[in-house]
């Protein structure tokens, strides 16, 4: 069951798939790959939208920008043609132009008829700035680790300070990857809606942690400024059109505001979704190109379902990072360490035993 589930009781609010994670959206993968050095705390997470090739079977998507501080790339194509046509990297903000090369490189590979007998690729890469915790001067990310990263995807992946998320900051805290899953039951069917987040942003007096204002309590003891960024994936298998994720995109902040924030003017907020159902070929055979859509009147579970898994996917990457010391010498403090400094309290009682923190 979900955070609020688990310790308010709260109903009203769908269960959650067998993982909890984005994967419990068949065919969707995701895999990390870390590096580790003198100095550096990065890496890559790949996010494959499909089992089969995106490029040959489009997957119809949306992307909204909350705010746009961000060095993201293939996000015009998508709002113009609202397909997917590659998988999903996310890495930090220097590193883009690099893993955008990379995944050229993999789709490529993938389809030699890129370039030659049919038109381009357009790879998504998206980013935030671990540049506090990693030397992101250095430029360390390079082809063999996003290779890495893609050939490592699979259904289970960790979550925290691994990955993309490895130099995150969230709410002044160690952040990273989280996730979350909802199922619902619709039109007669039962689908899934998945989320994924590389979280690190916030000012830590402003978190809110399923309700507790923890961020209160805890601020006393840092006055670290927000750092910047969170990336939103959405996957789902319900049959929606790219107008329908462009507004399961635009639901994202609920989930962002849930936890505390504001959207701060050096933050960069972007959320991305798409659908594994009505693939788009690639090749048309001439003809029409039908497909079903839920109608947007039966829409509202779905919104409630990406605002609380938005918001527990947040919560779920402070839940599994780990307390990191970046390249200054510094440590970054995880939320179960910050929550042993507080008093005992029913409500932070509550948190801990439910999380073990």
């Amino acid at each position: 069951m979900g955070l609020r589930q688990r310790l308010w009781g709260d109903v009203s609010a769908s269960p959650t798939g067998p993982r909890n994670l984005i994967t419990d959206v068949p065919g969707v993968a995701v895999g990390h790959c870390d590096i580790r050095g003198e100095g550096l705390y990065t890496g890559v997470t790949a996010v494959l939208p499909c089992a089969d090739n995106p490029f040959l079977h489009k997957l119809p998507a949306a992307a909204h920008v909350i705010n746009g501080f961000g060095k993201s790339c293939g996000l015009v194509q998508i709002a113009e043609l609202g397909t997917l046509e590659s998988p999903i990297l996310l890495t930090n903000t220097l590193s883009v132009p690099m893993a955008g090369h990379a995944l050229v490189e993999h789709m490529l590979v993938q389809n030699p008829d890129i370039g030659d007998k049919t038109g381009t690729v357009n790879t998504v890469v998206m980013e935030c700035n671990d540049g506090g915790i990693s030397d992101i001067r250095a430029l360390s990310v390079q082809p063999g680790h996003v290779r890495a990263a893609l050939e490592a995807a699979g259904p289970d992946f960790e979550e925290g300070a691994v990955g993309a998320g490895s130099g995150m900051t969230c709410y002044g805290l160690k952040g990273g990857i989280g996730s979350a899953s909802r199922v619902l039951d619709l039109a007669g069917g039962r689908y899934t809606l998945g989320c994924l987040v590389l979280t690190n942003f916030g000012f830590l007096g402003d978190l809110t942690f399923c309700g507790v204002h923890l961020g209160e309590r805890l601020a006393a003891r840092s006055r670290e400024a927000e750092q910047g960024s969170i990336i939103l994936l959405l996957a789902t298998d319900l049959p929606l059109s790219d107008r329908q994720l462009g507004r399961l995109c635009r639901r994202a902040s609920m989930g962002i505001a849930r936890t505390g924030a504001f959207t701060g003017n050096g933050s960069g907020e972007i959320a991305l979704a798409f659908s594994t159902a009505n693939r788009i070929p690639h090749y048309d055979d001439g003809g029409l190109q039908r497909a079903a859509h839920l109608p947007d009147s039966r829409l509202d579970p779905v919104f409630r379902a990406v605002v609380s898994s938005v918001e527990e996917s947040i919560l779920s990457s402070l839940c599994h990072a780990e307390t990191v010391v970046g390249r200054s010498g510094k440590p970054t403090r995880c939320l179960r360490e910050a929550l042993r400094e507080l008093r005992p309290d029913p409500q932070l009682e509550a948190l801990r035993e439910a999380f073990a923190l």
